[in-house]
């Protein structure tokens, strides 16, 4: 199943230097395992704010959660969680009926 999770980085409760390189690093790191592992399927950048949108593989929502609580800047408590949405196939690209 996929789900689909929206995230933006809190920029209004920590300031830019908060974000250290090797922070910024760890979180790269982590990313890079979750898409390794299948679990993480497709991540963009939010052009409208600091963030990322991810497409996520998973058995269940749970599944994701414990993947997104798993992010470096998840745990540091500098990013929000604001979206995570279960997805289910488009009916209108399908067979005709």
């Amino acid at each position: 199943m996929q789900f689909l999770s929206i995230a933006r980085r809190l920029v209004d409760k920590f300031p830019p230097e908060d974000f250290t390189p090797e922070l910024v690093a760890s979180e790269g790191a982590r990313v890079r395992e979750l898409y390794a592992s299948g679990l993480l399927r497709q991540v963009w950048k939010r052009g409208d704010i600091p963030g990322a949108s991810i497409i996520w593989e998973a058995s269940s929502k749970a599944e994701v959660q414990a993947a997104i609580e798993s992010l470096p800047l998840y745990k540091a408590g500098m990013l929000e969680l604001i979206a995570l949405i279960p997805l289910e196939p488009y009916p209108g690209l399908g067979p005709a009926a």
